[in-house]
């Protein structure tokens, strides 16, 4: 079994939920809900995966917060 992180963002135009797999070009689909989306992206991830394993273009480390002022 694979895992992949998965950056979420909210479409300010389409108000559609919107997910992509950091530094992997192609990985990314789109959701109205979280179970939407997950399904969606499961089968891209899936078929991206047929061609081999991915050349990922940067590595996902992690989220962090800053406050200003």
């Amino acid at each position: 079994m694979r895992t992949f992180n998965v950056v979420v963002e909210r479409d300010p135009d389409t108000g559609l939920l919107v997910g992509s797999v950091p530094g992997w070009p192609g990985a990314h689909s789109q959701g109205s809900t979280f179970d939407e989306l997950e399904k969606n992206l499961r089968e891209v991830v899936k078929m991206l995966l047929e061609d081999g394993d991915p050349k990922l273009e940067s590595e996902f480390v992690g989220l962090q917060t800053i406050q200003i002022g």
